[in-house]
């Protein structure tokens, strides 16, 4: 999308017109092309932001709200009587062909309009992909995953059945959920409140990542946490796993209660990268 696109979308959202004309929404679906083919994002890496390594698209973000201002309830059921579907017009189901070269699994899957999906990504039914992801090649998206607003996700990740990995469409300067390269993200874990999970990172089952949660480092012996300004960052390579912490004051150390927090229990190395690639089977 060219530079005065950009000015433009950003101007329309933050001036809205009494009436959206046809040039709005010429401009807007130029924009949904854009987001589409992978040319723009609500994020990108970016070396100089450190220690995140990426950058926020705030435009983007305008761009996709945007979207919803400007669309109307619109039936888009296959059937009305028996399956009815009501969405905003502006953002319908995200079409697919062969030469894409995207594996969509029948059985329910959903992926909205104005996300990337790239060459070699498995779809497994039923998953979702909202509005504004961006989903690199030949990842998998296991059975009730959820890939959610503006979430990146990199290149050969899985992302397990019934995993969470949260969007954050709003506000706008907000980071959003970042899964870099080759990462595993284990069966029912959540991801989640902007969390960067660097390259080659294992989650294990059952890990939940967000901003109030810790994550101790058995391995280095360090303690992570978000702050005010930042937010929670896995380290490369680490494997995570759900672990628990004694409540050491009150009434919670007198009843022996522990309570959940993630643990880093060691480093990815040669053994761990041998199991994860016997997932290359069932591509």
């Amino acid at each position: 999308m060219q530079q005065s696109g950009l000015h433009k979308i950003a101007q329309l959202f933050d001036t809205p017109p009494a009436q959206y004309t046809p040039e709005h929404f010429a401009l807007f679906s130029s924009f949904k092309q854009a987001l589409n083919a992978g040319t723009i994002r609500a994020a990108e890496p970016d070396d100089s932001v450190q220690p995140l390594g990426w950058r926020v698209n705030t435009w983007v973000k305008k761009g996709i709200l945007l979207g919803f201002r400007m669309g109307a309830i619109v039936d888009m059921s296959i059937d009305p009587a028996r399956q009815p579907f009501l969405d905003k017009s502006t953002y319908p189901v995200r079409q697919f062909g062969p030469s894409d070269g995207v594996r969509i699994v029948p059985g329910g899957s959903s992926i909205r309009d104005a996300t990337y999906i790239g060459r070699g990504v498995i779809c497994m039914p039923p998953m979702y992909v909202n509005v504004g992801a961006y989903v690199g090649d030949g990842t998998m998206i296991d059975s009730h995953a959820l890939v959610g607003s503006c979430a990146q996700v990199g290149r050969n990740c899985h992302i397990s059945a019934a995993s969470q990995i949260g969007g954050v469409i709003e506000p706008v300067g907000a980071l959003p959920v970042i899964i870099e390269d080759d990462v595993l993200v284990g069966g029912n874990c959540g991801v989640y409140e902007g969390t960067v999970v660097k390259t080659k990172v294992v989650l294990g089952t059952g890990t939940i990542l967000n901003r109030s949660t810790p994550v101790y480092d058995l391995v280095l012996g360090k303690i992570y946490r978000s702050t005010d300004d930042q937010p929670l960052v896995i380290p490369e390579g680490a494997v995570v796993v759900a672990g628990s912490r004694a409540v050491t004051i009150g009434p919670g150390r007198d009843w022996g209660i522990s309570i959940y927090t993630p643990v880093i229990v060691k480093y990815r190395d040669d053994k761990t990268g041998a199991r994860i690639q016997l997932e290359d089977l069932l591509r």
